[in-house]
């Protein structure tokens, strides 16, 4: 699988009937060695499910204790034996130079898993997402989701996660995009 550095990102859209696929995604999304480095952003309206789709994951990862949302803190720092993972919602940013001022570009230059809640407030700033996940409701339970592979290491995740490989992930039906 090779893809170069300017690629047009490769998109895939599933469908979330509940709560239970979120956390089969997050389970399966977990089990890629190649996140261990990734940066993925998630987009979506207030409870779109951003924050519970992250918690998924790192229960997937092996965090234990409490998952709090870094909405107030801003990030929410996770060391595991073999993986450093930061949990960044920029929901309450006001400028994105607030981003540098932090000294958050350290942490993305480290090795590490990021995800980032809100990635707009700090645009321009943060470096181009591996994987660009977008979540919309459809009901309390259901969810539409946006895939954006943006780089060779996204394209990787992308095509792991894929329905045929988790049956309780699937595409949107006829008609949905």
């Amino acid at each position: 699988m090779s893809a170069e550095v300017g690629h047009a990102p490769i998109v895939k859209s599933l469908l979330w009937p509940d709560e239970t696929a979120t956390q089969f995604f997050a389970q399966a999304l977990a089990e890629q060695p190649t996140l261990r480095n990734a940066f993925v952003e998630l987009h979506g309206d207030l409870g779109a499910g951003k924050t519970t789709l992250v918690r998924h994951l790192l229960r997937a990862l092996g965090v234990p204790g409490r998952v709090k949302s870094p909405t107030y803190a801003v990030v929410e720092p996770y060391e595991l034996p073999d993986l450093h993972v930061w949990h960044f919602d920029f929901y309450r940013f006001s400028d994105p130079r607030e981003w540098e001022d932090a000294g958050f570009r350290d942490i993305f230059a480290s090795p590490g898993l990021k995800l980032a809640e809100w990635p707009e407030k700090a645009a321009g700033f943060l470096p181009r997402a591996d994987l660009v996940i977008q979540l919309e409701a459809l009901t309390d339970d259901a969810r539409q989701v946006t895939l954006t592979a943006q780089s060779p290491l996204g394209v990787a995740l992308l095509q792991a996660v894929t329905p045929d490989r988790s049956p309780a992930l699937q595409e949107p039906r006829e008609g949905r995009t």
